[in-house]
């Protein structure tokens, strides 16, 4: 390739070719008898001899060695007769050192007939570092994963290596000379050509440039990245450019799967937070089905067992018998007609044997419809009317759910896919599923808790025990005392929770008479529920609190602890009741700081926790306000009074109890619980 040949004043200059301008390529022309004719600047730079130096004599004598002198002339006579001669050979530096030197050499004849010896040389080290170089760069090409296209600066294809005709599903020779829409008509074209050109422009690189098509080598739609760089001689004359292609499907694909990962795991944690928050049967159900949509569905529906809604004993369904549901809950994820095509809130829906949705809990696992035909749509809806709604609606894909809580199924959660035209897929169900199975727990606990609740209702109000449950490795002792006038919500509990391990409730339910006492005995049979949820003495308290809230104007205080004599430790809460009394086997007694919590019913405020060691010999004292509270001096002084009198407490917690009473509130005009507990030395 010539250099680009420029005009200045009386002189032409060439701009010089990189490759040659690297190699500085040197002449010497010897005459018929060998001296030297010709010495151009190159071979006077190589071996250091001026050209007046050079002209003119004989170059055996100037350039070789002695020892190597007839090996020369020998050559000399080769090339003079006709032949050509290439190779390395050292000629002697004008520094006295010798220098290795690529020759190549071939006879010119004059005018007249006379023979000359060309020799074009060039110095060999610098050869075998460009052969080196040549051979790296084609070995990383052709070997390459990475396809590599060379374009000219008309944008089109010079060359590609074997990994682009790979890629492409062309050979070389089909895509040399035209550009990239000629070639590759289903990429962006555009969007390719574009970038060329801004590279060839700027001769800034751009990097890792998305591509998502087809090509002849792959009929499935593949993603690449694309580099681009423009490509200069040594003398910054722009070429053209070179791209580099990478096929990224598998990456992409893998990224798509983390991300999905990343998104599964957000939703579950968006779960555990939304579901369940109270212990009420259908604000559960809400919750469910908010989650569900949008997240895994355009439309949810939460369809309870009625056994499970009337609180009676949960029996399988056989498999030619219905299955009647309680329509608990209903969302969309938008404004739809579908809607109205699930059965109505509060409505009772009894489904024969071969709905899926009794398939479902007949079954105990998920039913998985990837693509609802008209066959398929009469098992999911109710009647016919409902299934051309849903039809109509656009309802593509569809997956009912189990819910499956301590090996009991409740329900069912029904998905349906509209707008969002991907049908429902394996990962789909995977989530979904371990969405409905947390949700199947809250559920089961509002389950457990509504039958204990209906128990409460029923009674009117709750007893009191006629004595605290006896725990191993604790003495208790338990006072209640009702006001002289009328009764009113104080009460007290010993909890069983499990070897080692005992629950211990006050509380105290504001207001006076049957409708206060009503509410303790509801709260009362609610902790109990709870209780047996295990549940830690702050969460248990929030739930309370929820409870208490649907109880109309009920405002309510409570402490609750848990004893773990395993550990010889009291966790406990209090929502704004006062504090517990604490007194060890040496005579202190302190008041218990417990994290300060609303009463139940207000909401809003979360309940802290604290733990207490308990070692033996320890007693704790909870107890309501009547105990300390009265008209004629602040509350204070009762707590002071009842902090000392444990100081130095009777041998026996039962004379404890009695003395506490008697010194506090002989004649109540409050109703007391009082409730003493010391580990065992």
């Amino acid at each position: 390739m010539y250099g680009d040949v420029t005009e200045g004043g009386d002189e032409i200059t060439a701009a010089p070719s990189g490759l040659l301008d690297l190699l500085k390529v040197a002449a010497v022309v010897l005459d018929a008898v060998g001296n030297i004719a010709l010495w151009s600047p190159e071979i006077e730079q190589l071996l250091g001899y001026p050209a007046e130096e050079a002209l003119g004599q004989r170059g055996d004598l100037l350039l070789v060695a002695p020892e190597n002198r007839q090996k020369v002339r020998e050559l000399f006579a080769q090339v003079r007769s006709g032949a050509r001669w290439a190779g390395v050979f050292p000629l002697r530096h004008r520094d006295g050192t010798e220098r290795a030197v690529e020759f190549r050499t071939m006879r010119l004849l004059d005018a007249e007939g006379q023979p000359h010896l060309l020799g074009l040389a060039t110095d060999a080290r610098t050869v075998r570092l460009v052969e080196r170089d040549l051979a790296l760069s084609h070995s990383l090409v052709n070997q390459t994963p990475l396809g590599i296209a060379v374009f000219d600066n008309d944008l089109r294809w010079v060359g590609v290596n074997p990994a682009l005709e790979r890629i492409n599903g062309l050979p070389e020779s089909a895509v040399v000379g035209r550009r990239v829409g000629e070639v590759l008509p289903d990429l962006d074209v555009e969007a390719i050509e574009n970038r060329m050109r801004h590279v060839l422009a700027t001769g800034r690189p751009l990097l890792d440039q998305q591509t998502v098509g087809r090509t002849a080598g792959d009929a499935r739609e593949r993603a690449y990245s694309e580099s681009y760089h423009r490509i200069e001689d040594t003398n910054g004359r722009v070429l053209g450019l070179a791209m580099a292609v990478l096929d990224v499907t598998e990456r992409q694909q893998a990224a798509t799967e983390i991300a999905q990962a990343r998104q599964r795991l957000s939703v579950l944690a968006d779960a555990g937070v939304r579901i369940g928050t109270t212990l009420d049967l259908q604000q559960t159900a809400r919750e469910l089905a908010g989650v569900a949509v949008p997240h895994v569905a355009d439309l949810a529906a939460v369809d309870i067992l009625e056994s499970v809604v009337a609180h009676e004993t949960i029996t399988p369904v056989s498999g030619d018998a219905p299955a009647e549901f309680r329509a608990l809950a209903v969302a969309a994820g938008y404004a739809t007609d579908a809607i109205h095509a699930a059965d109505p809130v509060g409505e009772l829906a009894t489904y024969g044997p071969s709905r899926i949705i009794t398939q479902c809990v007949r079954e105990a696992r998920p039913v998985l419809v990837e693509r609802v035909d008209g066959r398929t749509m009469r098992r999911i809806a109710r009647d016919a009317r409902a299934a051309q709604a849903l039809h109509e609606a656009g309802v593509h894909s569809y997956m009912a759910l189990p819910l499956l809580a301590r090996g009991k199924v409740l329900g069912t959660l029904s998905l349906y896919r509209t707008v969002n035209e991907s049908p429902f897929d394996e990962q789909d169900r995977v989530l979904a599923a371990e969405i409905a199975a947390r949700a199947a727990i809250s559920i089961d606990n509002a389950r457990l808790y509504g039958r204990e609740r209906a128990t409460a209702l029923t009674l009117q109000r709750s007893l009191l025990p006629s004595a605290p449950a006896r725990r191993e490795g604790l003495d208790i002792s338990a006072r209640y005392r009702p006001a002289l006038s009328e009764v009113g919500g104080d009460w007290y509990d010993v909890l069983p929770l499990g070897p080692g391990r005992t629950g211990l409730v006050v509380g105290d339910v504001m207001g006076k008479g049957v409708q206060a006492a009503a509410i303790m005995g509801q709260l009362s049979t609610a902790t109990r529920a709870l209780a047996r949820l295990d549940l830690p003495p702050a969460e248990l308290l929030r739930h309370l609190d929820d409870i208490a809230g649907s109880l109309g104007d009920a405002i309510a205080t409570c402490v609750y602890g848990v004893c773990d004599l395993r550990v010889g430790s009291c966790a406990l809460s209090s929502a704004g009741h006062l504090p517990p009394v604490l007194a060890s086997a040496g005579g202190e007694a302190r008041l218990v700081d417990v994290p300060g919590g609303v009463p139940l019913g207000v909401g809003g405020v979360d309940f802290g926790t604290v733990e207490l060691e308990l070692p033996p010999g320890s007693l704790l004292a909870l107890y309501t306000d009547g105990l300390v509270e009265n008209r004629a001096e602040p509350i204070d002084a009762g707590l002071d009074t009842l902090t000392r009198l444990l100081r130095s407490p009777a041998p026996s917690l039962e004379r404890t109890s009695d003395a506490l009473l008697d010194a506090l509130r002989p004649e109540p005009d409050d109703d007391v619980a009082l409730l003493l507990v010391r580990t065992r030395i």
